[in-house]
């Protein structure tokens, strides 16, 4: 079935060859062959291959990838701009502390106090969560990471009621560079890192993002006006002091996590009862 996009693109060329000289119709053949391949792949594009099987359950729609759905699990639906304001998400830092790096996702300053652009950090937050889903789905470990106190039993909760792992206390030098002589060969450093707090205090950097970059392992940070974005890999433009717009970051990976876990569960519950109905 053609899509709007190549009728669209077939009209016009279509116009372009009504004044076509005859010195010119010798290139025809190649623009009908250059037509043809693009509207394959425009069709390619638009219709994702469906699995046989594939169905609607909970918000979550099953196909072959995940990898080829754009919002597999749904994280759209887990909150809204106005959840965001309400959460005091875009209330940054003053002005006197702004990281330069930072200007891009500031809507303005009011007060001598910088205001982030909601936008931004909704876009930004929905990819960060559609990570995190994704690898969770395929089984990675997810690690909690931050270090302000007031906060260390909310981030420890959270990471426990998901089934993953925190760390609120004193970053210990080497704790992933020189994680295999300082704990064995067994050891595993996680798949994703989350960094609800990128900063130990206002203007001292956590040792966490350097340590996570140096070991090429993912990060998501939320980085609030005063913090450096450059190495983190998912950086989420908000506030990170206030206590309620924390407890909607955790809220919100929280969910995320267990979407993708218990979207793992389907499929291996599903590949089980095959496999045991071909035995018999």
């Amino acid at each position: 079935m053609e899509t709007s996009s190549t009728i669209f693109l077939q009209t016009c060329l279509s116009k372009c060859w009504h004044g076509v000289t005859d010195n010119m119709l010798c290139h025809r053949r190649i623009i009908s062959s250059m037509i043809q391949k693009l509207s394959y792949s425009i069709s390619a594009i638009a219709q994702p291959r469906l699995s046989p099987d594939s169905n609607t359950k909970d918000g979550i729609m099953k196909i072959d990838d995940p990898l080829h759905h754009p919002d597999y699990f749904n994280v759209k639906d887990l909150f809204t701009l106005q959840d965001l304001f309400n959460a005091k998400v875009h209330l940054g830092h003053k002005l006197g502390v702004l990281n330069p790096h930072m200007k891009k996702y500031i809507f303005g300053v009011r007060q001598k106090m910088c205001i982030l652009d909601l936008d931004q950090t909704m876009e930004h937050l929905q990819l960060a969560l559609n990570v995190t889903a994704h690898i969770a789905y395929r089984k990675g470990i997810i690690m909690f990471v931050n270090r302000s106190l007031q906060f260390t039993h909310l981030v420890e909760k959270t990471a426990h009621e998901c089934g993953e792992y925190a760390h609120t206390r004193y970053w210990q030098g080497g704790c992933f560079t020189n994680a295999l002589l300082q704990y064995g060969p067994e050891t595993k450093l996680p798949h994703l890192v989350i960094l609800l707090n990128t900063q130990t205090n206002v203007f001292q950097e956590h040792t966490a993002v350097r340590d996570s970059a140096k070991m090429n392992i993912p990060t998501v940070g939320i980085v609030d006006s005063n913090c450096n974005p450059n190495l983190i890999t998912y950086p989420v433009p908000g506030n990170d002091d206030t206590p309620v717009s924390m407890e909607l970051y955790c809220k919100l990976f929280k969910e995320a996590i267990m979407r993708g876990k218990q979207a793992r569960k389907e499929k291996d519950d599903i590949a089980k009862k095959l496999a045991d109905e071909h035995k018999l």
